[in-house]
């Protein structure tokens, strides 16, 4: 406070960055479902973000979202590759317990929830008790196979976005789909349009930066057939420069 009969003092407050320069990226992960089936080139599933939407309106990408706490918890009818659990917690401060298992669930969760796909197997039965987000897993009797997933790469969203997320991308092969719920796709829904497409026509579409460079890395792990001694990019940006190493 100002002393008595002093004129008060201005002070001004030091500058403080924009929102969004500050936001923290938040744990998410994406599921890219493959088709390789027949002689022709793979297709790769992709979804037509709604074009009202404050993150990439319009945009073509991977079905995938941030974890959930019902993903921590959901039962499985396999684990993780040891190799991707081993990529998932690199460069991480402090990885909690089981975080790729909740990023590999997050990611067929919201594959879900937005394609209506339910990728897993029926051969163990449904699941007796699921946590919120999952009750149609237990409903169409499947249990996430998490086996079946390969990791694919890892980014961060670029500080000054309206949302910014460290994203892990899984793939998994299409025959992976147990059952199917129609209309989850529609005009105002977070997908407006579904479409499989093969790489070169994925490359033409309306894609964010990220995801073209995902292609690329994709691309090269289906060569290589996913051998886990093959190379997991991580996409991030540093002083205003793309970066792209291993993990």
């Amino acid at each position: 406070m100002p002393l008595p009969q002093q004129e008060p003092q201005i002070t001004t407050a030091p500058e403080q960055k924009p929102a969004a320069a500050r936001l923290r990226p938040r744990d998410a992960a994406t599921l890219i479902v493959i088709d390789r089936r027949g002689r022709g080139a793979p297709k790769v599933l992709m979804g037509r973000r709604n074009p009202n939407l404050a993150f990439m309106p319009g945009k073509f990408v991977f079905p995938g979202g941030r974890i959930e706490l019902g993903d921590r918890h959901m039962p499985v009818a396999g684990a993780l590759p040891d190799y991707a659990e081993a990529a998932l917690t690199r460069q991480v401060s402090r990885p909690p317990h089981h975080l790729g298992r909740a990023l590999a669930l997050a990611a067929i969760r919201e594959t879900y929830e937005e394609t209506g796909l339910l990728l897993g197997t029926k051969e163990h039965g449904a699941p007796e008790d699921v946590p919120a987000g999952w009750e149609g897993f237990a409903r169409h009797g499947v249990l996430p196979d998490l086996e079946a997933l390969h990791l694919v790469a890892r980014a961060i969203t670029p500080p000054k976005r309206v949302r910014r997320f460290d994203t892990r991308f899984f793939t998994i092969d299409r025959r992976m789909v147990a059952a199917e719920e129609p209309g989850r796709v529609q005009a105002d829904a977070e997908f407006t349009e579904l479409a499989w497409v093969r790489l070169d026509a994925a490359r033409k579409l309306d894609l964010p930066f990220i995801t073209r460079a995902i292609l690329d890395d994709l691309e090269v792990q289906i060569a290589a057939d996913f051998a886990p001694y093959r190379m997991i990019p991580f996409h991030f940006e540093r002083y205003g420069r793309r970066e792209r190493v291993a993990l």
